[in-house]
């Protein structure tokens, strides 16, 4: 795998120069990127934002872990994590996931991988921020649900063999 990078920053980040950053060389037939915001949830008009925690030294190692393992799951040519802490507001970006394949399946593939993982494995606290007060937020069932298939399924890979 080529080029992988992990930051975690308090400053916004650019989700054009970050694509670039896993577009290099030729090769890539797909970059695929998601980009996660802070939602205000549907007729909510309390909330006003939230404040994202981690675990320094811990969380850059366990999202290291994950983006080797997407490197270990697909043949990917570069891969990238940024995820924002500090104080966030609704719309505010949050976390840039990014990956370049040859094909676009594994790189769609590895980048749905890595946002399930980043969900359930790295160690990020929240809280939101309402008009009753403060409440931090528990782990989400669906979240370990979508992160359980990626054990329970073997990589599918879109790379093509030379006949």
């Amino acid at each position: 795998m080529g080029p992988r990078f992990c930051r975690i920053q308090r400053e916004d980040f650019d989700p054009a120069a970050l694509q670039a950053a896993v577009a290099t060389g030729d090769s890539a037939g797909a970059v695929v990127t998601f980009t996660g915001q802070v939602r205000r949830p549907v007729g909510d008009d309390s909330f006003s934002g939230l404040t994202l925690e981690h675990y320094p030294g811990m969380t850059e190692r366990a999202i290291a872990a994950i983006l080797d393992e997407a490197g270990e799951r697909w043949p990917l040519l570069a891969i990238g994590v940024v995820h924002r802490i500090g104080e966030l507001a609704p719309g505010a970006s949050i976390v840039w996931v990014g990956a370049a394949a040859a094909h676009r399946g594994d790189a769609f593939a590895a980048c749905e991988f890595t946002m399930d993982y980043l969900k359930t494995r790295a160690p990020f606290w929240k809280k939101e921020y309402r008009g009753s007060g403060a409440r931090w937020v528990e782990a989400r069932r669906g979240d370990d649900e979508r992160a359980a298939r990626w054990q329970r399924a073997a990589p599918m890979t879109t790379a093509r063999t030379e006949d």
